[in-house]
């Protein structure tokens, strides 16, 4: 299975509109960061974790002709905000399928409602499949999906496991009943924010105490604010299997 980072950015992204922090002036491309998504390829299927309101640049930068489905971690705005921009691709293959649980599923239908209505529908509005998922695994073209449940402070949230990988994002605690479903993982990626606490993320030492737990072969960070620090610093401070992601950054797991 291939994974492409197509952003690694917190809420704003990097640069901060408007931010004059030295992070965000930073002329280092790992530096500069779109908002959290990750798309997976294996056999001859693709889909993505989240679709925030980079979508439709990830899309073009990343030369993705073809998509196959959306899985959503939950339903705020950086994950969310570039719905409508699946456009072109149900418009090519038909209805697009989205996993999200019951309460992601309810807000989308509520700010997206133009979609999911099924009178006076818009003619160009998206066309979308909306399967509602709990904490049992599923099945998407021969992988195994198995939900993994996080709370972004008191908001439930899910992760996803696919073979040996993980991808968890907006974390900030787990119960131990979540953590069994991690075991034997050869790649972990977890959210990082920033050095200073956070009332509903992982800060970095709170991400390298949850790797330490998982202890997967290899762990890389994701969803980091400018005030993590710069790429080429932070990455020096890592433990020898934990590396700070960045936006076109592949993997083969």
């Amino acid at each position: 299975m291939k994974i492409t980072f197509l952003g690694t950015g917190t809420s704003q992204g990097i640069p901060v509109i408007g931010s004059s922090h030295p992070v965000c002036l930073s002329v280092d491309p790992k530096d500069k960061r779109l908002r959290s998504s990750v798309l997976l390829e294996w056999a001859d299927c693709s889909y993505v974790i989240d679709c925030g309101p980079d979508f439709r640049q990830q899309m073009l930068s990343y030369g993705t002709d073809r998509l196959d489905g959306i899985l959503f971690t939950h339903y705020h705005a950086d994950h969310t905000a570039g719905l409508d921009d699946v456009r072109p691709y149900s418009q090519r293959f038909g209805a697009l399928d989205f996993y999200c649980d019951k309460i992601v599923a309810q807000n989308l239908r509520e700010r997206f409602q133009y979609i999911f209505t099924t009178e006076n529908r818009y003619a160009g509005a998206p066309k979308v499949t909306l399967n509602e998922i709990d904490d049992d695994p599923f099945e998407l073209q021969g992988k195994e999906i198995i939900p993994i449940e996080v709370m972004h402070g008191n908001l439930k949230i899910l992760g996803f496991r696919i073979d040996r990988l993980a991808y968890i994002t907006d974390a900030k605690t787990i119960r131990d009943t979540e953590m069994d479903k991690l075991k034997n993982l050869d790649v972990l990626i977890v959210n990082a924010l920033r050095i200073e606490p956070h009332l509903t993320h992982f800060n970095l030492e709170e991400a390298l105490e949850f790797i330490e737990r998982i202890r997967p072969k290899k762990a890389y960070l994701t969803h980091i604010s400018h005030r993590l620090g710069f790429h080429r610093k932070v990455s020096k401070m890592l433990p020898p299997n934990v590396f700070l992601a960045h936006d076109g950054l592949v993997l083969d797991v």
